[in-house]
């Protein structure tokens, strides 16, 4: 049986382990919403993982009923989860320092000119063939 002495001496012990657990989980939250602003999915996974240590931690402070650590460590995650995807759907959005032809420059520079295959390309053309039907052709 737990003296009340001795649950004091815990709860002296736990609380601050709670409180550091939480402000670990609330970096690692912030870390994901800057991963998830960035497209970086394994950063972000990785930073829910570590967040999760921390709010384990956060859950030691429970046993001296102070439950503050725990809602600030799960408080920090939903907050920063949702300022990283609005924050990325309006980067996505407004387009910023991209380009149309983003993929048009990369493209070449990816098969070097060695590796390219020197056969022509077939070129698809698109041929009407009546008032309603459309087909397509293989030009070469």
């Amino acid at each position: 049986m737990t003296t009340l002495r001795m649950a004091s001496d815990l709860a002296a012990v736990m609380v601050p382990i709670g409180y550091v657990g939480a402000a670990i989980a609330a970096i690692f939250a912030i870390v994901a919403a800057v991963a998830i602003v960035r497209g970086a999915g394994g950063l972000a996974g990785g930073a829910v993982g570590l967040w999760i240590v921390g709010t384990l931690m956060s859950f030691a402070a429970s046993f001296a009923r102070e439950w503050t650590p725990l809602i600030v460590a799960c408080g920090s995650l939903v907050a920063m989860l949702v300022i990283g995807s609005v924050v990325r759907a309006i980067v996505n959005a407004a387009g910023a320092g991209r380009t149309d032809r983003t993929v048009e420059v990369a493209l070449p520079k990816a098969v070097p000119a060695s590796k390219a295959s020197t056969a022509p390309v077939s070129k698809p053309a698109l041929t009407k063939t009546g008032p309603s039907t459309a087909t397509i052709a293989v030009v070469r």
